[in-house]
């Protein structure tokens, strides 16, 4: 039986880092990022049934992000209506990364949004990602062409570390790689006895 870890963590928390720990020692990571890049891409499924909707988001046979963002910013309510097209496509995406690696001791979803997903997947526990408020900053501000007003968009539409943190079965401390490679180890170890 598969054990199926969702791995989340507010911006600049250090999933990314993280999720490659799980890589880099031969676990399978789903990465709800990436899916939805393949389903932008050009020949991807959300292509067609996105550019119907929203036809300035079309460019060169793929969903352009940032002309979607405008479309997205000019009508609050072509959210709700893009979710309705994207979601079933990464959940689909998601089950068939899982029923390929049936095999796998364990598979990890990281999903950033997590929490403030509607319909979450089905998951045998959850990692949140952590480390404190300054070093949070530190990393999202040197990201390029990040601001402190897109850094406070993006939290205001997060759910606060404190509460991701209440809701995890494990919390990883990114404040250091050692730290962060012992949480890793310390999961695996509980989840797969023999690891």
């Amino acid at each position: 039986m598969t054990y199926r870890l969702g791995l989340t963590g507010s911006i600049g928390m250090g999933k990314s880092t993280t999720a490659q720990m799980f890589r880099d020692l031969g676990h399978p990571v789903w990465d709800a990022d990436e899916a939805v890049h393949r389903l932008y891409a050009e020949q991807g499924a959300a292509v067609a049934p996105v550019s119907a909707m929203f036809p300035t988001a079309l460019a060169g046979g793929l969903i352009d992000r940032a002309a979607l963002k405008q479309v997205l910013a000019q009508d609050p309510s072509a959210l709700a209506r893009l979710e309705g097209i994207v979601h079933p496509l990464v959940a689909r995406d998601r089950q068939d990364f899982i029923d390929m690696h049936a095999d796998a001791p364990l598979v990890v979803l990281d999903i950033p949004l997590l929490f403030e997903s509607a319909s979450p997947p089905e998951l045998d526990g959850i990692a949140v990602v952590s480390t404190d408020k300054q070093t949070q900053r530190a990393r999202v501000r040197a990201r390029s062409g990040m601001t402190d007003d897109t850094f406070a968009m993006i939290l205001a539409r997060q759910m606060p570390d404190a509460d991701k943190r209440a809701r995890a079965d494990w919390i990883i401390p990114t404040d250091t790689l050692e730290g962060a490679k012992n949480a890793v180890e310390a999961i695996l170890g509980k989840v797969i006895p023999h690891a």
